[in-house]
This record gives structure tokens, sequence and C-alpha cells, in this order.
């Protein structure tokens, strides 16, 4: 009489025999992640390093804290005429990795301040004078805040990420007809904008709020960045895009470490960032110097303190 196998032992021994097959499509799972990331990123950077140059590395002795916050100096570059660069925008992005948050801090490039080893001039001019370097030691004499890392956005590469991240566009309510100076001309209202029109909003002085009201601006179109990268589709594109950054951005930051702080912030970040304009209100008066031009006279301890409570908060 033959022996009659329990249920309990059959399923048992089905189980193990799928096992295999568990584990070999696991595997090719994670092979083909692995390939769509490489290859996404791969062409990213191609696209990037096709229409950029070869990128200047800077000396950066950058403080970190070991708080569990980094602190990066976001600069926009733009250039000279004679080929000397510039910076069109200043802000120093902070990250907590305890608390997942984002933070930016927008530094108003008319600030009269001390360089360390200069005059006095406009902030913005320690980075024409001496790189992302000085312009570190600068924000650290004037407003008391270290920064880790710093990391250069040449505009074409803004314009670029932006028709990646929404190639029909980004909605922006612009609040004026605006073109003196920004290489496109706008028109007041509802508009999708394109990488070089956002470039040109964001830009945008010459009115009445002269750097004020770019700085806003500046601000806006981050927030409008971000609901268009928290939909899938960009979500999906997040190695095309990582490869963009890193052809187009000039970083002192390891790939490991934009992995790292990239992925943290897609995965678990608070995507409404706060942000804070420097100077605040009602902490600042109009100058002009013949060497500079109209100036911000600040008062740097009222900054100083309100830097301070806006990062610990």
């Amino acid at each position: 009489m033959s022996e009659i196998t329990p249920p309990l032992m059959r399923n048992k021994k089905h189980r193990i025999r799928k096992l295999p097959f568990i584990i070999l499509f696991i595997i090719v799972l994670l092979l083909s992640c692995f390939i769509y990331i490489k290859s996404s990123y791969d062409s990213g950077l191609k696209l990037a390093q096709r229409h950029t140059k070869q990128q200047k590395q800077y000396e950066f002795n950058g403080v970190n804290n070991k708080d569990g916050k980094l602190n990066v100096l976001i600069l926009g570059q733009d250039r000279n005429v004679d080929g000397s660069s510039r910076t069109d925008s200043i802000m120093i992005a902070q990250y907590n990795y305890l608390t997942k948050k984002m933070k930016i801090v927008s530094v108003m490039r008319d600030i009269y301040a001390e360089i360390p080893g200069y005059r006095n001039y406009k902030i913005n001019t320690a980075y024409t004078l001496g790189g992302p370097e000085l312009l570190r030691k600068t924000i650290k004499k004037n407003l008391d805040l270290d920064i880790d890392h710093y990391a250069i956005i040449d505009f074409k590469g803004f314009s670029a990420m932006v028709d990646e991240i929404s190639p029909a566009g980004v909605p922006i309510n612009v609040e004026k007809d605006m073109s003196a100076r920004i290489g496109v001309s706008l028109k007041k209202g509802w508009h999708n904008l394109n990488g070089k029109e956002l470039l040109g909003y964001a830009r945008f002085r010459h009115d009445e709020e002269a750097d004020f009201g770019r700085v806003r601006r500046q601000q806006q179109v981050i927030k409008a960045l971000k609901k268009e990268m928290i939909s899938l589709s960009v979500l999906m594109k997040t190695p095309k895009l990582a490869g963009i950054a890193r052809g187009y951005v000039n970083t002192d930051m390891t790939n490991n470490e934009i992995f790292r702080t990239g992925t943290s912030f897609v995965i678990r970040g608070n995507k409404d960032p706060d942000t804070l304009t420097v100077p605040v209100k009602n902490s600042y008066t109009q100058a002009s110097y013949p060497e500079a031009g109209a100036v911000l006279e600040i008062d740097k301890e009222q900054n100083k303190q309100a830097i301070k409570k806006f990062l610990e908060e």
C-alpha cells in the first residue's frame, strides 16, 4: 500500500521547488533596475556634456558641523562679455537628514559686505574676486553661516533641466509684461514657460522692486518646479535628471553624497521647502558708494539671528 503524502508536506515541497525561480526573478528585476538607472544617468550626463565646457575645479574648504544638516551654497552663474564669471543669484539650501526638511535662504546680491582681504563691496563681488571659497568666507563673516559644499548652476543647465522635467512647460502666473535684459518677452497672465522663459522670469529685475522682486520670483519658480518634480512621470526621469545635473552643475559634492541626499529627499523629504530672504524686513537701508553703486546696508546682528532662528525651527 503506497504512503499518502499529507497536503501540508506537498505544499511545502511545491514552495521549495518555486524558490529558485522567485530568487531568479528578484535578481533579474534588480539587474533591470540597475541597468535602467545607469543608462538613464549616462544619457543625461552625455546630453549635458555636449552643450557645456569642461568645468573649472575650485578650492573649497567647507565646514561640516556634523549636526545632521547639509548646507549647500547654490550659485546661478552668468558670464560677462570679457568671459569673467559672476553670480546672478546666491542661495543656501539646507537639508536636514533627521527631520527630512529642506530650507532655502536667498541672499540679496546687493548687500554691502566685508570681503576678507579686500575692501567692502556688494556680496556677489566676492565670487568674481575669489570664486565660491571667498564667497563662503564672506557669508560666514557677515551672516555667521557655515557652508558644507557649493553647487554652481550654469544657466544653460537650468534651462535644459526645466525642459526635461516639464516638456510642456511650467505653469507660472507672470505678474507683468517683461523683456528687459532677460533674452525673452513675457506677457502678463498664466503661461506654461519653457526653460529659457522660466530662467528669464526668474532673472528679471528692471522694475521698482529691483533685486527684491527677482528674489521673490526665484522663490516662486522653485515652488512651481517642486510641484512638477513630485509627479510620477518626473520621478521616473530622476536618474536622467541626475545625469543632466551632474553635467551642468559644478560642485565639490561626490556622487555618493549627491545620491544619498537626493534619494533621502525624493523618498522621504518634505517637498514644500521653507524660504527666507536676507536681509529680512526692517533690517537694512539703501545706500550708494562710488566703487559699488547702489547697495543695501544691513543690520548684521539682526540678520544673523533671523537666519539662526529660521534654520533651527
